[in-house]
């Protein structure tokens, strides 16, 4: 798997987990809900600040969040 397909997929796992909607997570963070489709399609990368913001979010590493690492924190 490459880097965006494991960041799609993490990312949705997270959102689904914590029972969000793709508007949920995006007021959440403060960007536009199409970018969260975006990404869950694989269709775009986040910045490096999308990226720091999602993972404050879910309180979880951007090393998790990119597939370096398999574990949360």
């Amino acid at each position: 798997m490459n880097t965006r397909e494991i960041f799609s997929i993490r990312l949705k796992q997270l959102r689904e987990a914590r029972g969000l909607g793709i508007r949920e997570l995006a007021r959440g963070i403060g960007c536009n809900h199409s970018l969260i489709s975006l990404y869950e399609s694989q269709k775009r990368e986040p910045t490096i600040s999308i990226l720091r913001k999602i993972s404050d979010y879910f309180n979880v590493s951007a090393d998790y969040l990119i597939g370096k690492i398999d574990e949360f924190r």
